[in-house]
């Protein structure tokens, strides 16, 4: 197994299920600090931070779409949680499609959020040669620019700050290889298999992985329920945070209560 031990927090009840929050590419767990008052009263919430990315370590690249699953199960190995609910957004919802199609063991529902099966390549191959040559930071109001809409945006420029803060502070080799890992992942052949119930969350206004990209994954996906919500882009949990927390509480909740399906018991 290729997995890193990667930063993560623990929030909730110790007995309660768990809930893995997966972050975008460029953002860190503090990505999810909306959700977290509402999943940390039913759940014991696990948000950690990608490879490359916030505390966790950037070890050498370059780095597969698998790489990231395996530091996925050895932190849900970590915390003691044979199975979980794992939701993810854009590189976090890639990375729980993954896992639920290659280790539908270790999950118990799945959501993803503004993500996609396959995303045009050349973009994140650009981007990842641009993060290399100058750093993240020159990046980061572009990136940013395409996580929230423009009058959301000028409306909290102290979030905008805070996000383009979080790009910035990037490891430049790890963010160019997590860019790398988007540019070559092909999910398309995976949807079928995945067996967990899936909510879809596509945001109208995402430039950055478009509505369509989500669409096929509802398509792709064997039950799979699709919400669309606007006004939104890419970071759709940020400025949808009522409906998008709501709608993460109602997919999970309709697994039933339940303890904590442990392996170890104890963190």
């Amino acid at each position: 197994m290729s997995a890193v031990a990667v930063s993560y927090t623990v929030d909730g009840a110790d007995d309660a299920p768990v809930v893995v929050l997966s972050n975008s590419l460029g953002a860190t767990r503090a990505m999810w600090d909306p959700q977290m008052p509402a999943l940390a009263e039913r759940y014991r919430v696990v948000t950690y931070d990608t490879r490359g990315h916030g505390e966790s370590p950037a070890p050498a690249g370059p780095y597969t779409l698998d790489d990231l699953v395996d530091d996925v199960v050895a932190l849900l190995d970590e915390v003691g949680a044979e199975r979980a609910h794992v939701v993810g957004l854009s590189l976090g919802g890639m990375t729980a499609m993954r896992l639920a199609a290659r280790n539908p063991e270790r999950l118990h529902r799945l959501a993803v959020l503004c993500t996609s099966a396959k995303a045009d390549p050349q973009g994140f191959l650009d981007r990842a040669a641009a993060a290399r040559s100058g750093g993240t930071a020159p990046l980061a109001p572009t990136v940013v620019s395409r996580w929230l809409t423009p009058s959301y945006a000028a409306a909290h420029p102290d979030l905008v700050a805070r996000l383009e803060a979080m790009i910035a502070t990037a490891d430049d080799e790890g963010y160019a290889a997590c860019c790398e890992v988007v540019a070559r992942m092909d999910l398309r052949q995976d949807l079928g298999r995945i067996g967990a119930p899936t909510l879809v969350v596509s945001a109208l206004e995402d430039p950055a992985l478009p509505p369509e990209h989500q669409q096929v994954i509802a398509d792709g996906i064997p039950g799979a329920e699709l919400l669309r919500v606007s006004p939104g882009a890419h970071l759709a949990n940020l400025e949808r945070t009522q409906e998008v927390t709501g709608a993460l509480l109602a997919h999970l909740g309709a697994a039933g209560p339940g303890r904590m399906d442990s392996a170890a018991g104890a963190r």
